[in-house]
């Protein structure tokens, strides 16, 4: 499992990012997830981990 949190504003982010934001389900500064460790939800952390501060449970 992993624990995202959302770190940085969406704003001014390209649209492909904001849309991945919120597929992961952040909406706001601070706001943390639970998401399982597979192949697509790295993927997605990838795509925006200068946004996102991850931690493995």
């Amino acid at each position: 499992m992993f624990k995202i949190t959302l770190t940085r504003s969406i704003y001014g982010i390209k649209e492909n990012q904001r849309a991945t934001i919120k597929a992961l389900g952040l909406r706001k500064i601070g706001q943390s997830v639970e998401k399982p460790d597979n192949e697509q939800v790295r993927g997605m952390i990838n795509v925006v981990n200068h946004l996102v501060k991850v931690e493995e449970k």
